[in-house]
């Protein structure tokens, strides 16, 4: 049988698009969570809302690790942009992905490091990321492409003095609240993966209602780019 495509976004305006446009042939629930098993441009996927947070994105992942040992993983949704070349309408596509939030320096770490873990700088899979690139570039243009490192953690950055600092330590693209706890999952269960991101607000103090306001009306080029990396992964 043939491993499918997994496909997770937080929320449910982060999955919708992909939803109707898929071929549903059956759901599985788990964890409060539904896995709906199926088609997009003839491939076959399983797509599911996470919840929003790395403890929810880390249970999703790990289940369709178990349950359907996914040939790629695809996280998808919002973000808040960080570099300032990041501007709202534009795509971030991971690299790498780290834990924004995850601070152990009293301890002698590195800011973002995990202690004893191999690696706390998830790669994502390069084949995946090009694939993306193109997509992107085709739906949203060059200018508004971007690839470098994206990072997570369990906080909505809505102020210039959290920006700045996430922007000093990491020089990230942007800051979400999933990808991490996906890509780590992701890395322990050896799947290829690639975090998507289109951008809602500038996670700034603007970033509350700039979220609102863009979220509906970027989502939609976001869906397209993954249906199209669906089709040619």
């Amino acid at each position: 049988m043939t491993r499918p495509i997994a496909i997770i976004g937080a929320m449910d305006e982060e999955i919708t698009g992909l939803r109707e446009h898929m071929q549903i042939e059956a759901e599985y629930k788990q964890a409060g969570l539904v896995f709906y098993e199926g088609q997009l441009a003839a491939k076959p996927i399983v797509l599911v809302r996470c919840g929003v947070g790395k403890v929810n994105a880390s249970i999703c992942t790990q289940i369709l690790a178990d349950r359907y040992q996914p040939a790629a993983i695809i996280n998808s949704g919002a973000a808040g942009g960080i570099h300032p070349n990041v501007d709202i309408g534009h795509i971030a596509i991971s690299t790498t992905v780290l834990h924004h939030d995850f601070d152990t320096t009293a301890l002698g770490f590195q800011p973002g490091s995990i202690p004893f873990m191999d690696s706390s700088l998830f790669l994502a899979d390069t084949h995946l990321v090009q694939l993306t690139q193109a997509a992107s570039e085709n739906v949203f243009g060059a200018a508004c492409t971007h690839t470098g490192l994206v990072v997570s953690g369990d906080q909505f950055i809505s102020s210039a003095e959290q920006k700045q600092r996430i922007g000093q330590q990491f020089d990230a693209l942007c800051a979400e609240m999933e990808g991490a706890a996906v890509a780590q999952a992701a890395h322990l269960n050896d799947i290829p993966f690639v975090i998507i991101r289109v951008i809602s607000d500038r996670a700034d103090a603007s970033a509350p209602e700039n979220f609102a306001a863009f979220l509906q009306s970027v989502l939609p080029g976001l869906t397209r780019v993954v249906e199209t990396v669906v089709e040619q992964a």
